[in-house]
């Protein structure tokens, strides 16, 4: 089997860990690349099922051990990274991996794995349903939906760097939308 890869982009709110996760239990050959971060863990997210929760030092020590696929610093100093253990152990259990990252790292990924990776950007529908999805969501503060909007608006740009745009106005529509890119990338 060829080493594939999916990568779901997309501004905080727009829906694209939704949709990840209706794909995950759709397909049994797609397992999820469980991102790296600096960050503590918020709610119910649990170490190594939602992220790898490391501290900044221990982050800092394996970027310069060369241990990721692509990393970046967002939000006020918090690390997100892909580590190259990850994806060899989805590759070793001859599975596809599926990413859900913040555009530049979609776009990184997709940077560095052109033909083996299908790309899709979710677009919120506008910027204030986007701000409205973060408030209801309850998980961040006011000045945090701030930053991230002012972040989703300069990340909108990248969205022609992806192989695929889904408007995510209607949930189910873009489930199937989703579905359909997957299955015609997986029988390739």
């Amino acid at each position: 089997m060829t080493k594939k890869l999916i990568v779901f982009s997309a501004p905080s709110g727009a829906g694209k860990t939704t949709l990840v996760k209706y794909i995950l239990k759709t397909f049994s050959e797609i397992e999820f690349s469980i991102s790296a971060t600096s960050r503590k863990a918020r709610g119910e997210e649990k170490e190594g099922k939602d992220y790898y929760f490391l501290s900044s030092e221990e982050f800092k020590a394996r970027i310069k051990n060369d241990e990721f696929i692509e990393y970046e610093e967002v939000y006020g100093g918090n690390y997100y990274g892909t580590l190259k253990a990850e994806l060899n152990r989805i590759w070793k259990d001859k599975k596809i991996a599926i990413f859900d990252l913040d555009v530049v790292g979609g776009a990184n990924i997709k940077g560095m794995f052109p033909n083996e990776t299908l790309s899709i950007f979710v677009m919120p529908p506008s910027i204030d349903i986007l701000k409205r999805r973060l408030i209801e969501r309850g998980d961040v503060s006011k000045e945090e939906i701030d930053i991230r909007i002012k972040k989703a608006e300069s990340e909108l740009d990248y969205a022609s760097k992806f192989d695929n745009i889904i408007i995510n106005n209607d949930l189910e529509e873009s489930k199937k939308i989703a579905l359909t890119l997957i299955k015609e990338f997986i029988d390739e």
